[in-house]
């Protein structure tokens, strides 16, 4: 993903969210996640999330962004932050805490409104979301669609047909090529309308 964008000519920072417990990788996946290891894979990985709290997440958000703003290469103006699966909520939360740094904040089967309603109210970055089929019910998309409405914030907030949990992972058996297409085809005009310098 990350290679992927850098290709469009961002620069991509990807931070080991789990450094605390050690280097990347901090435990040894497999090279293919199928149903038969998949359990243990979050096993392992189910304490590491459980202890990085929120006030971790906007801690290593600060050093983040602070990392971002004293690199040469990296343009003057917004970012976007940018996270799948429990990635989703921390790019949310750094949106949300970084109001006038962050222009666009895309998630992707995220939990994106573990929050609460309130969290959104915070975000001026244009949004999107890509839900799993799995991970949502319509009603509960409405509801979601619904509190962005409420704050005004610009978004795009959909169920991507036929999807489960994990769409976007090539290496597992989640992966969809078709959901993976369509989260391209969301996100990379969503940095290009946020953050690309005007050409003259």
């Amino acid at each position: 993903m990350a290679c992927e964008l850098a290709g469009h000519g961002y620069y991509v920072l990807v931070p080991n969210l789990f450094y605390r417990h050690g280097p990347a990788p901090v435990i040894e996946l497999p090279e293919y996640i199928g149903e038969e290891v998949r359990s243990a894979v979050f096993a392992q990985l189910m304490p590491l999330i459980e202890a990085h709290t929120a006030d971790r997440v906007l801690s290593d958000a600060d050093a983040y962004l602070s990392f971002l703003t004293t690199q040469p290469e990296v343009a003057a103006g917004p970012v976007a932050v940018t996270g799948y699966c429990i990635g989703g909520l921390l790019a949310m939360r750094t949106a949300a805490a970084h109001p006038g740094q962050v222009a666009a904040v895309a998630a992707f089967h995220g939990p994106v409104g573990a929050d609460g309603p309130d969290a959104l109210a915070e975000i001026t970055a244009e949004v999107h979301f890509g839900h799993a089929e799995s991970d949502l019910t319509p009603e509960a998309l409405g509801e979601l669609n619904q509190a962005l409405d409420s704050v005004g914030v610009g978004y795009t907030s959909e169920i991507y047909p036929g999807t489960v949990h994990g769409f976007t992972m090539s290496d597992t058996d989640a992966f969809d090529p078709a959901g993976l297409k369509r989260h391209w085809d969301r996100l990379l005009p969503l940095l290009d309308r946020t953050l690309r310098v005007p050409r003259k």
